[in-house]
């Protein structure tokens, strides 16, 4: 098997910018094309749109509103996310920009079937007991159902 394309996970955390740097690595070392990945899990509305201070209703286009605004800081706030993790990793190599909207795990691997990857480089945040419990674990989701082989990058602190 020939790594040409490797797909590489990237959030604010420490845990994803370490996966970042050791991705890009594999990626100079082999000389492959790089897909830098960023997923934006859609916010849920508020289902009360009563005041509870004046007991009137709220605006419905203001809600509407809002939830456009937010979408727009949130695709720009991907792009400077992306942006950086270039910045900082890819020296020389030819990278390609990704803001998937949705679940993060059917994301990353939508994007990987898309962007033909050989490849999925992730970082993982360790969640264990209770926690990995009640917000589940993307990794291991990812690492579940996708048919392109994962490499997850542990982080200790």
């Amino acid at each position: 098997m020939k790594i040409r394309k490797i797909l590489i996970c990237i959030d604010e955390s420490e845990y994803s910018q370490h996966a970042a740097e050791y991705g890009f690595d594999i990626a100079q070392t082999y000389g492959t094309e790089v897909g830098l990945v960023h997923i934006i899990e859609p916010m849920t509305p508020v289902a009360d749109t009563t005041d509870t201070l004046t007991g009137l209703p709220f605006d419905a286009t203001l809600e509407s509103t809002i939830s456009l605004e937010v979408g727009n800081i949130q695709t720009e706030r991907s792009a400077v996310i992306l942006e950086r993790a270039r910045l900082a990793f890819g020296g020389g190599l030819e990278v390609s920009k990704f803001t998937e909207y949705g679940a993060t795990a059917d994301g990353i691997i939508e994007c990987a079937i898309n962007f033909n990857a050989d490849l999925i480089v992730m970082g993982t945040h360790r969640r264990t007991g209770i926690d990995r419990w009640f917000l589940g674990n993307v990794a291991e989701d990812v690492i579940k159902n996708s048919e392109i082989p994962v490499l997850v990058v542990p982080f200790k602190k």
